[in-house]
């Protein structure tokens, strides 16, 4: 049996266990992937004696991503440049980390919206976190021209700003929306909207309706940020997507099948979140 497992502290909010269920189910692979509790001081330990323990490799969510980053060694560009890895695999008895959040980000917008094109377009990202590293840096990896980025506290923006380089502006949290009048994406990567969280609150008039408009929260399935945008006509692309599609990869790497995201995936792990979803 292929072992794999989701590690955070905590971890019982994780529903990555029933994703890749899903897939290990649908492809017949005799595998399993649970949910795994580690609390800081254990990380170390765990990451080192992964091998030893069966598995296969395992994800990684809040609060270790960028702890275990130090911990092993990095598959790619793209992880060496965000600091942070949220899937670990063993090739060869060695222990690699890569960072499936910026593909995740990519591939849930492209299955919304097929014709996007992100090369010379201009974005606006609010937040300045560790998605966010993700997410600007997929927006730059495609040839964005400009990406303003918006936070709470602005020297996080200017990080991200000195990080990336010219095509990266900081901008102030409170006029973000003086800035939406060339946009093609407006990105939100905070946890505002989050069921239990305060809402977001910008002003999009000055959003062109050609814009897309999507949110990394996915608990409410559908933001109010969402929910004003596609009021006003634009197109939005919900955060439950990202999740289910920054998985594909990691279940690849462990389990040797390429998954699919599917309508009834989507469906499952939605009516998971709210019982009252319906498609």
């Amino acid at each position: 049996m292929i072992k794999a497992c989701v590690i955070g502290w905590p971890i019982s909010h994780s529903r990555s266990p029933l994703i890749h269920g899903y897939w290990l189910k649908q492809n017949g692979i005799d595998g399993s992937y649970v949910r795994q509790p580690v609390e800081p001081s254990e990380l170390d330990a765990f990451i080192a004696n992964l091998a030893s323990a069966g598995l296969a490799g395992c994800n990684v969510t809040i609060p270790h991503k960028e702890a275990v980053f130090d911990l092993v060694t990095r598959a790619d560009e793209s992880t060496e440049r965000l600091g942070a890895v949220n899937t670990v695999y063993l090739r060869e008895g060695k222990l690699l980390g890569t960072n499936t959040d910026g593909e995740g980000f990519l591939n849930n917008l492209r299955s919304a919206a097929p014709r996007l094109a992100l090369a010379n377009g201009r974005a606006v990202v609010l937040g300045a976190g560790g998605a966010s590293l993700a997410v600007v840096n997929t927006l730059l990896e495609q040839g964005a021209s400009e990406v303003a980025v918006a936070n709470r506290t602005r020297e996080k923006a200017e990080q991200l700003r000195r990080r990336f380089g010219k095509r990266v502006m900081a901008i102030d949290w409170a006029r973000a929306g003086d800035h939406l009048g060339e946009c093609s994406l407006l990105a939100n990567t905070t946890s505002l909207g989050m069921k239990g969280q305060p809402e977001l609150a910008i002003d999009l008039s000055r959003l062109p309706g050609t814009a897309i408009v999507t949110d990394i929260v996915y608990t409410p399935l559908r933001t109010k940020l969402l929910s004003d945008a596609a009021a006003r006509g634009n197109l939005v692309v919900e955060g439950l997507g990202m999740l289910l599609h920054q998985a594909v990869r990691g279940f690849a790497l462990w389990f040797g099948v390429t998954p699919q995201v599917t309508g009834e995936l989507h469906d499952l792990v939605a009516r998971d979140i709210d019982p009252d979803f319906k498609p």
